[in-house]
């Protein structure tokens, strides 16, 4: 079974930076795509950002295109999730999703993001 664990969430001001950590455990990590998902309070969740296993090919939603970058270690077995230049509407709780083939049946419990402006 596939567990993963989210860490690094906070509160930060305007134009401030976190890290987000996600641990994966019940699997190897470089068989698996990893993605990042956040769900605003009264808002839908949506994508955020994505790795492919393999290839290791990124996508962005374009909302945080240029700002936030994905990245895996796989020695870790663990996904990060560098946000620079954070803005208020980045304000959220963010999950990370395990899975392949555009499927996420794996999800972490989630961490908050708060930003101030």
């Amino acid at each position: 079974q596939v567990q993963l664990a989210e860490s690094g969430g906070g509160l930060v001001q305007a134009g401030g930076s976190l890290r987000l950590s996600c641990a994966v455990s019940g699997r190897t990590l470089s068989g698996l795509d990893m993605a990042w998902f956040r769900q605003a309070q009264g808002k839908e969740r949506e994508f955020v950002a994505r790795i492919r296993r393999g290839s290791d090919s990124t996508s962005y939603a374009d909302s945080v295109k240029g700002r936030f970058t994905i990245s895996r270690d796989n020695g870790k077995n663990a996904v990060a999730l560098q946000m620079n230049n954070l803005k208020p509407e980045d304000t959220a709780v963010y999950s990370c999703a395990a899975g392949i083939f555009g499927t996420w049946p794996y999800w972490g419990q989630g961490t908050q993001v708060t930003v101030s402006s």
